[in-house]
């Protein structure tokens, strides 16, 4: 049974940090490229950032270029994303997927989502 499950959303003030993590099951997670997706109210979803199975490259929405990083841990089948200097526009339900192939494929399996929002 696959299991994508996301945590760590939360409020944080303009200039704040949050770190996501994605714990998945059901499937095996080092041979997938992932990516986190993000989706505004009212807005369509948004590419946020893609992991290579081995971690050693990663790709980034120029929107969050500089600020996220994404990161994973086969050995825990974990998936993460550390959000630094987040802004308004970052407000957004944010999905951990498992690409159905290399870059720039559909997602296959995700998860609920896990809130955040940015607001003073």
């Amino acid at each position: 049974q696959v299991q994508v499950v996301e945590s760590g959303g939360g409020l944080v003030q303009p200039g704040g940090s949050l770190r996501l993590s994605c714990a998945a099951s059901g499937f095996t997670f080092s041979s997938g490229y992932m990516s986190w997706v993000r989706q505004a109210p009212g807005k369509g979803p948004e590419w946020v950032s893609g992991i290579n199975t081995g971690g050693g490259s990663t790709r980034y929405a120029d929107s969050v270029k500089g600020r996220f990083t994404i990161s994973r841990d086969n050995a825990k089948n974990t998936l993460y994303l550390q959000m630094n200097s987040l802004k308004p526009e970052d407000t957004a339900l944010y999905y951990c997927a498992r690409n159905s192939a290399g870059w720039d494929t559909p997602p296959v399996y995700w998860g609920q989502g896990t809130q955040v929002t940015v607001s003073s």
